[in-house]
């Protein structure tokens, strides 16, 4: 369908695999698709990690991030000669010296803070866990149960300096790129209308918003974000 290759970032509390069901979807439709890992340390070094994956591939990407994925493919994606547009899947897209942190506190909504378990690593700063005994409800509530449960085990943590790093970059990706928005309407730990500040500062090219939809929309509804992916795609080729 495209020379394109998607890379998709996860977000914090995620791994690769949430994004099981828009890679199938994708491939159905011929599109090429990876899920890079995220190693959830700072925005700097993950966006670095990304850039890597981006390089190795050898031809023109389109990234996606889902959640704290967000932030980190808006640095990626600075300077780069090969990406070509940005999706944002129930994600932040921040401005210079914006943090995710400060960009969920910024509106009302969120209960994530209230979930959220630290523990020490040992160099002043903490990994953040969901309960997982809370995370079917808070992060995923529009999956089945055994598998939000499999999600509350399988998370990855994320340092708290992650959440808190003022974004690098001196002109965000979206200023110079394309981008396209996805999220849930009933997302728990972004606010909605954090989320659909952010798609209109960006200029989204089309925004999907999906009712009821949790924080985990990639999960929920893999078809509705392969479909969003898909046009992007379409608008880029």
């Amino acid at each position: 369908m495209t020379d394109t290759t998607v890379v998709l970032v996860h977000g914090a509390f995620a791994e690769s695999s949430s994004w099981t069901g828009v890679i199938a979807a994708l491939e159905s439709q011929g599109v090429a698709a990876i899920a890079t890992p995220n190693p959830l340390r700072s925005v700097t070094t993950d966006a670095e990690n990304v850039r890597r994956a981006v390089e190795s591939i050898g031809g023109r990407v389109l990234l996606v991030g889902h959640s704290y994925g967000g932030a980190v493919i808006t640095e990626a994606a600075v300077g780069s000669e090969v990406v070509t547009g940005l999706v944002y899947v129930a994600a932040f897209a921040p401005e210079h010296g914006e943090t995710s942190l400060g960009l969920t506190g910024q509106f009302p909504g969120s209960t994530l803070g209230d979930t959220v378990r630290p523990y020490p690593l040992g160099d002043g700063t903490h990994d953040l866990i969901v309960d997982r005994a809370l995370f079917p409800n808070q992060f995923a509530g529009d999956v089945p149960v055994t598998e939000a449960k499999i999600a509350a085990a399988t998370q990855r943590p994320i340092r708290d300096f992650a959440l808190g790093e003022p974004q690098p970059a001196e002109i965000s990706a979206w200023k110079t790129l394309p981008s396209w928005f996805v999220f849930g309407t009933g997302d728990k730990n972004i606010p909605v209308e954090g989320l659909r500040f952010m798609a209109e500062r960006a200029g989204s090219l089309k925004t999907v918003e999906i009712d009821g939809a949790s924080h985990s929309v990639m999960v929920s509804n893999p078809q509705a974000v392969a479909d969003v992916i898909v046009e992007a795609l379409a608008h880029l080729s």
